[in-house]
């Protein structure tokens, strides 16, 4: 063997070692995101918390739950979600590398478009400048500050319940998962449950913008489609935590 290519055989090497603390950090944080669902189960069946969201209809009544239940609040315009995003960011980084010799086009274009995604509905999500803001109004001293906070309130309320950046990350995590079927990393019971989890998502974000009045059933679409999602989580955290040993 030449010099050369014995550098090249020790740098390939050295890379992997760095991409194998990635796979275990991706693992941890897919695990991790697995409780997010649950999570979101158990504070909707805390007492109280269904009567306290079925009463936010108007801006002065979310400004009140964000100073009475701040964190009920912010959970309820998306903070798991917020969490979810950013702890799903090493996931998806370790998914395209262990997916880059199989399909690094494919790879590639579903992790940018999950970070697009991601970047979107961060971007977009008002939780945090509603807890600001009912902070202001809870402040205020005359008629016209308050009216002024309203209608504040009212234009972060139109644009952060709209859910941008979700159905994009859906999609890249179709995409991605898709990929996974068509390699040899992942198990195919790994494919299929993302597959089969993000289109159920898809479809209920569909039926939310298009015909709410089938919210129920959509709702039912979206349960199956989050039980899938989670065993997804579960089958990709593990894998990579085994790529993290190898």
């Amino acid at each position: 063997m030449s010099q050369s290519e014995l550098k090249q055989v020790i740098d390939a090497g050295t890379t992997e070692s760095g991409w194998k603390g990635l796979y275990k950090l991706g693992g941890i944080t897919a695990l991790i995101v697995v409780v997010g669902p649950l999570a979101e189960v158990l504070i909707g069946f805390l007492p109280g918390v269904a009567r306290l969201t079925q009463r936010t209809v108007t801006v002065i009544d979310w400004f009140t739950l964000f100073h009475n239940h701040w964190f009920l609040g912010l959970r309820n315009l998306g903070l798991l979600n917020i969490i979810a995003a950013a702890l799903l960011a090493p996931t998806f980084l370790a998914i395209y590398s262990a997916l880059r010799r199989d399909n690094e086009a494919y790879g590639a274009f579903g992790t940018i478009l999950f970070f697009v995604g991601t970047a979107v509905y961060i971007a977009s999500n008002r939780a945090f400048a509603m807890l600001s803001l009912s902070g202001q109004y809870a402040s205020a001293t005359t008629d016209a500050q308050r009216s002024l906070y309203i209608a504040a309130g009212q234009a972060m309320l139109a644009e952060g319940q709209t859910r941008a950046g979700i159905p994009l990350i859906e999609f890249a995590s179709l995409v991605i998962s898709v990929v996974m079927l068509r390699g040899k990393v992942f198990s195919k019971a790994t494919a299929y449950a993302g597959i089969l989890g993000n289109a159920l998502l898809m479809v209920f974000e569909a039926i939310l913008a298009f015909v709410p009045a089938f919210l129920n059933v959509g709702l039912v679409i979206a349960g199956g489609g989050g039980l899938s999602i989670m065993i997804w989580y579960l089958l990709v955290g593990r894998r990579l935590l085994q790529l993290g040993r190898l």
